[in-house]
């Protein structure tokens, strides 16, 4: 949901606004924390927590200003792993194991794109290193992520699961820049997730929903044979008609695709959260990625949401302790 330009700004206003509008409560909610604010989002937690659902939170080592296609920043993946924000790592553990409720964290969304400080391009790309058999950038961007669940870990957040989340489709297109490239290892991933967008400008196509899934969905199942994976963010803008290619789907049925074929083409698809926000693009245009971009956009959400197999509600098993 358009919890504003830090993606933290929850209330329970907005988030009941949204579930009127779609007509299902809502099993998972995400929401941002950057590491540029310093604190761990308790308030933000609390709401969705106690409204139901589940927290995703895209836990995120960006500084301000929160501008995409630049390289590192204060919080650079080298500075973490040399230990200079350890404090905050552990400060932010804590408060989530005094949180005390499931969620599950990403740490360093679609880390294979460029637009994101920690993206394996800046760290190496694809210089190899020898020793560990892997590809610089991508294997910085590894050990940063096995440094912090170890950290968070060992604070006594188990609570928390943790999903190794890429884009869909790596940018650059390069076989250094793949998803196992990056992949942390089982031990330290509950769940994988993967971002698919459609149509972002209005002179571009809407590729269908199998061209963008299928072959994410088949490097993603190699990664672990039993994780289950997340749609965690899927969206397409709408575009009048006259500015569309004629190839473009159209919105609506788009989104009646994806929340289809989600659930029946691809079994271990367990859950897939919309972005629901009007976007704006690096050139200065914006995307309306909301399900109501248009009566029929909508409608086509509320249908489709509607089938039995996507559940509103959490079902949470307990896990017995060792």
């Amino acid at each position: 949901m358009d919890f504003g330009d830090e993606e933290d700004d929850v209330t329970l206003e907005t988030i009941e606004d949204f579930e009127e509008m779609v007509g299902k409560h809502q099993a998972i909610i995400a929401s941002s924390s950057y590491w540029g604010e310093q604190n761990f989002p308790v308030d933000n937690l609390n709401i969705i927590w106690r409204h139901g659902s589940l927290p995703l939170v895209f836990w995120s080592p960006w500084d301000k200003p929160y501008e995409e296609d630049h390289g590192p920043d204060k919080f650079s993946l080298t500075e973490i792993l040399s230990g200079k924000w350890d404090a905050y790592i552990d400060k932010w553990a804590d408060a989530a194991r005094d949180f005390g409720h499931p969620m599950i964290v990403v740490f360093g969304v679609e880390m294979n794109g460029t637009w994101f400080p920690w993206s394996g391009a800046y760290y190496g790309g694809a210089q190899w290193d020898p020793e560990v058999k892997n590809w610089k950038g991508p294997e910085t961007f590894r050990k940063a992520y096995r440094y912090i669940v170890d950290r968070v870990r060992a604070r006594g957040a188990s609570n928390i699961k943790w999903m190794f989340h890429t884009n869909n489709y790596p940018y650059p297109y390069e076989v250094w820049n793949s998803a196992a490239a990056y992949y942390p290892g089982s031990d330290y991933v509950d769940w994988l997730g993967l971002s698919v967008y459609g149509q972002q400008y209005r002179d571009e196509p809407n590729p269908d929903i199998p061209s963008l899934v299928d072959w994410p969905y088949e490097e993603m199942s190699r990664l672990d044979p039993n994780k289950p994976i997340m749609i965690a963010e899927w969206a397409t803008g709408e575009f009048p008609l006259a500015t569309a290619p004629p190839s473009a789907i159209r919105k609506p049925a788009w989104i009646k695709q994806g929340l289809e074929l989600f659930r029946t083409r691809y079994p271990r698809i367990k859950a897939a959260v919309y972005w629901h926000e009007r976007w704006q693009n690096a050139d200065g245009s914006y995307s309306n990625l909301r399900v109501n971009s248009s009566v029929e956009s909508l409608q086509a959400y509320r249908e489709g949401v509607a089938h039995p197999d996507w559940l509103g509600d959490l079902i949470l098993r307990a896990i017995p302790k060792k």
